[in-house]
């Protein structure tokens, strides 16, 4: 295992971290909990030493199963890692919640925590108000319930930047991967201002996971899609950590095998990826841009994520990968309480709402004859 220094925290951190957000599960959809152990035990002991979990991750099983994963010696181990979303402006609430977390994972004191899926205007509205969330965190943390505030975010590239120059946080953890670099400049600036740049979905959550026939004409060497993609994220020097989440050992020791590579993506490798993504970026915004101006569907049908994953098919090859995900929608993750595009019965609705002005029914319909093999249902 290669490691990183994590920001100017002063200690090193596993170029390849432990997600816990797609733990083993059994047939009922809950986790395998010795599966989930067995997988977490490996991964500290290949050398992984950075594990992130979240109180609703897998059924809000999460938290719980790596504490019991963290026994035996393994706490020691790791830096460990949860979050705090906010509910409310309470920062007695806030700090329920932190307890609650301690509690499942069994343990006195966290290594990070964040403030988790926070945008600009939620920081400066809701979170550093007089005697709100923030003021509760730096509460518990001089009571040594953590030792490291971070944030996470999903929000528009430039709340990274803005956040950032708060000074309130020293780590953070962003979106990044080959299909998805909006978040690049300001991981670069936020490690230039010292911070410790966390990673996820560096395979895109699943989208990299399968083969593609495009991007396996990139003349990069790589096993698989996955590991392509995981080596451009490690290939990022502003990247203290890439954490995946790992639902077998197999997925494990590919990832790991990977962030055991002493070697990087070339500068000429990178240019070829770049200057072919760029293009494909360019014909995937012909397509669904995901703005989600079409929600709520009438019928519940998760219409950004159908066209996103028939997108993924079209452009990036990426066939396996989207049909996987598709078929998980109304089933679990994300989007198991919303419908696939079986559910559409052409009203129209969506149509007068996009800005693109697609024929979206007719989208959705291609989508589901191209990643639900023609099921009707």
């Amino acid at each position: 295992m290669q490691y990183r220094d994590f920001g100017n925290l002063g200690y090193k951190v596993s170029a390849l971290g432990y997600g816990a957000m797609r733990l083993p599960e059994d047939d009922s959809g809950d986790v395998d909990r010795d599966a989930a152990v067995a997988v977490i035990r490996e991964a500290i002991d290949s050398g992984i030493n950075y594990v992130d979990t979240a109180p609703t991750y897998n059924r809000d099983q999460s938290e719980g199963v790596v504490g019991e994963a963290l026994a035996d010696g393994y706490r020691e181990r790791v830096w460990l890692s949860t979050k705090n979303q906010r509910v409310n402006d309470d920062p007695d609430d806030w700090r329920r919640r932190l307890e609650a977390s301690l509690r499942k994972l069994r343990v006195d004191y966290l290594d990070v925590y964040h403030m988790w899926g926070i945008s600009w205007q939620q920081f400066e509205e809701h979170l550093a108000i007089k005697d709100g969330p923030l003021t509760a965190a730096r509460r518990a943390q001089k009571d040594g319930l953590f030792r490291h505030l971070f944030f996470s975010l999903h929000a528009p590239p430039e709340d990274l930047f803005k956040i950032t120059d708060t000074g309130e946080f020293v780590g953070c953890t962003v979106q990044y991967n080959l299909i998805d670099r909006r978040n690049e400049a300001g991981i670069a600036y936020a490690a230039a201002k010292g911070l410790a740049v966390v990673i996820m979905g560096p395979v895109g959550g699943g989208r990299l996971a399968g083969p593609s026939s495009v991007i396996g004409d990139l003349d990069v060497p790589a096993a698989s899609t996955a590991e392509l993609a995981l080596r451009f994220v490690l290939a990022n020097p502003n990247v203290s950590c890439a954490i995946s989440g790992m639902s077998n050992l197999a997925q494990l020791r590919e990832n790991v095998a990977t962030a055991s590579r002493t070697e990087r993506l070339s500068a000429a490798e990178l240019a070829r990826i770049n200057k072919n993504f760029d293009e494909y970026e360019k014909l995937a915004e012909l397509y669904c841009t995901s703005c989600d101006y079409c929600a709520p569907c009438p019928e519940n049908v998760a219409i950004s994520r159908v066209l996103t994953l028939y997108g993924l098919a079209r452009v990036y090859g990426l066939e396996e990968a989207a049909k996987k995900l598709y078929y998980d929608i109304g089933r679990t993750g994300f989007y198991a309480n919303m419908n696939d595009a079986a559910a559409c019965n052409a009203c129209g609705d969506c149509v007068e709402k996009c800005p693109q002005r697609l024929d979206v029914p007719a989208e959705l319909g291609e989508a589901h004859a191209a990643l639900g093999d023609g099921r009707k249902g």
